[in-house]
């Protein structure tokens, strides 16, 4: 879909809100992918999730849900995607009753 096409690609996180680095990249390089279909996944630290993207706003923000796991935990939630440039995207990813946090990330 079109829609998609700005935020499509591999994205890798560089900053999150509340965790570091040690822990954001502690299994893989943390990242969060897009496809043309409008779904992804993500993976930072030991959570893992594959993403549906409800809504694309045309502020360059789409809103998505997500369901994976944290430590081999069922997890689930939901957050946003913020175009702040063609390369640099910030946004939130939210446990569903859970923590919340701000991340930073740069195209690959």
């Amino acid at each position: 879909m079109e829609e998609f096409k700005f935020f499509e690609g591999v994205w890798h996180i560089y900053e999150m809100e509340l965790w570091d680095e040690d822990y954001f990249n502690m299994e893989v390089q943390a990242f969060i992918e897009i496809d043309s279909k409008g779904t992804g996944e993500f993976q930072f630290g030991l959570v893992r999730g594959a993403l549906d993207i409800d809504e694309i706003g045309g502020d360059g923000r789409m809103e998505f849900t997500w369901s994976g796991s944290d430590e081999n935990d069922e997890a689930f939630g939901s957050g946003w995607l913020e175009l702040k440039n063609k390369n640099t995207l910030k946004g939130r990813i939210k446990f569903h009753q859970g923590d919340k946090s701000k991340f930073w990330a740069k195209r690959r």
